[in-house]
């Protein structure tokens, strides 16, 4: 029953349009995540995850090891698929970074406005022509969330409309022709700086008298890669199988926004399959299907989130297609935005490796004795976005709750389980919920609060997303009962204070199949 009503409740809830700023301040207000080094007035795409926080993000972490390397999923031949973990280092040797192309290649075309002192992409920016070329130009992004291009045309564009001008990606516009542009925010023409490479990857120096340059890496995947040989000869593996790890990338981006969504540092949850190159499309049609169903595994609503094909002018050069999961987040919408990346990378990665290394990347297969380098299928998942998508996906709003909303939390994603919550500091209960609370520690992430009146608790309690509280009033030193209050519906009941665990355990899981 109470899957039903929190199912339904849900649904009730969800026609409020969430504020990213509302999301950003319950953040900060309950500990879920901090602005980096925010005592000293922060740093731009950087943050810190607090108490609340490090356990989210640790439970959606989880839930994707539990679901790809302990407890993978069913192959098409209806046996478990086999996939291994892996923990590698943050920097490795340069000549990873120049096999796989980022020292070379890892780069964007940037460019600088001399008036704002703001950098962007150049492949970012569109340029407005006017036809009538006595007019200046106009520059706006090209995922234009919030109309910058109307908006400039009606300040710059003397009451034209859309339709009296030509687009041009900015790469495409003549340096010389840079005079006549007025940056995104710009007030006048000539400002912007002509485009010049700009290297993503961060650098450090290493040894004695640091004269070594080495790389944080950009992304987790080279570590699987340069590994994949020392794998299949240490585990007990065969093609196909896959390496699976999670772990922090870095990458210098010139404009974080939009919140933990681009930022500076942040986390991975990649897997690399090795296959056969005659069965990758079929992989590859696998690995989408259980990527679905994952993202929706962990409450993620279904019609805010989509599986979109990459064009053929999108393809990295080394896919040979790719599709991304995307979320419908506050500040895309009715966009979306990138959580994660299926490609087909082909068998560009090991070849580089092999070249470049000179150790031979060829699997023999035991059977047939066929020698080849194996096709890779990469399902490549931000952690660190799909915090904001399970924040975004639970907040939700209620007029009808002192805190005014409550973080609809799927149970396996929320950081605390259940509260127990005494009534009154006084009589006994402090003790009892001790108790209660010492019995539990050890199943789930409880929270024993005392403090403040018992609204006020209940208010955080929702604000936190905790599905569950149990108070200790007096008639529990009477009758040994305990009243639990539901998180979504607000509902309260009686139940035995000897049959918590146990009632805990059946509605988290029941709540989990809603």
């Amino acid at each position: 029953m109470s899957g039903n009503l929190n199912s339904q409740t849900t649904q009730e809830h969800t026609s409020h349009k969430v504020d990213m700023k509302d999301i950003v301040s319950l953040c900060k207000r309950r500990g879920f995540i901090f602005q980096a080094s925010d005592i000293y007035g922060g740093i731009n795409g950087f943050w810190d995850y607090g108490p609340l926080g490090v356990e989210l993000k640790n439970n959606l972490r989880d839930w994707w090891w539990e679901s790809m390397v302990k407890c993978p999923p069913i192959g098409p031949d209806g046996e478990p698929v086999q996939i291994v973990g892996l923990d590698s280092a943050i920097i490795q040797n340069p000549r990873v970074w120049e096999a796989s192309g980022h020292v070379g290649g890892f780069t964007d075309p940037m460019v600088d406005c001399k008036e704002t002192k703001l950098r962007y992409r150049a492949d970012h920016l569109v340029i407005f022509i006017p036809k009538d070329s006595s007019e200046p130009w106009l520059a706006a992004p090209k995922d234009d969330e919030e109309n910058i291009a109307e908006k400039r045309i009606k300040k710059f564009g003397k009451g034209k409309s859309l339709s009296a001008y030509e687009t041009k990606d900015l790469t495409a516009i003549a340096v010389q022709d840079f005079d006549k542009i007025i940056g995104p925010d710009a007030s006048k023409p000539g400002t912007l700086t002509e485009p010049r490479a700009f290297n993503l990857l961060f650098e450090s120096k290493t040894g004695a008298t640091q004269d070594t340059t080495v790389y944080l890496r950009g992304e987790t995947a080279q570590g699987i890669f340069v590994n994949y040989k020392n794998t299949l000869d240490s585990a007990r593996v065969r093609v196909p199988f896959g390496i699976a790890q999670i772990g922090k990338a870095f990458r210098n981006e010139v404009n974080p926004r939009n919140f933990i969504f681009r930022s500076r540092e942040f986390e991975q949850m990649e897997m690399e399959w090795f296959c056969h190159p005659s069965e990758a499309d079929k992989w590859f049609d696998f690995w989408i299907e259980q990527r679905k169903k994952w993202w929706l595994s962990i409450g993620v609503n279904p019609d805010d989130i989509i599986f979109r094909r990459h064009g053929d002018d999108e393809l990295v050069f080394y896919s040979k297609k790719t599709f991304d999961v995307e979320y419908r987040f506050p500040f895309t919408d009715p966009g979306f935005g990138e959580l994660e990346g299926i490609a087909y990378r082909t068998d560009y990665d090991l070849n580089q490796h092999q070249e470049y290394s000179g150790v031979k990347m060829e699997y023999i297969d035991p059977i047939t004795n066929e020698r080849y380098v194996p096709h890779v299928i990469e399902p490549a998942a931000g952690l660190t976005r799909g915090v904001l998508a399970v924040l975004c996906a639970a907040y939700t709003v209620d007029p009808n709750r002192p805190s005014g909303m409550f973080m609809n939390f799927h149970p396996r994603m929320a950081p605390i389980k259940a509260a127990i919550l005494p009534l009154t500091a006084k009589d006994g209960q402090p003790e009892i919920a001790r108790d209660l609370y010492m019995s539990l520690r050890n199943d789930f992430m409880i929270e024993l609060d005392i403090k403040q009146n018992i609204g006020k608790r209940y208010a955080r309690q929702d604000e936190i997303g905790t599905p569950f509280c149990f108070t200790i009033d007096n008639q529990t030193s009477e009758d040994k009962t305990v009243t639990v209050r539901h998180r979504n519906t607000m509902k309260q009941e009686r139940i035995a204070l000897s049959s918590v665990k146990s009632w805990l355990h059946e509605n988290l899981a029941i709540m989990a199949q809603g």
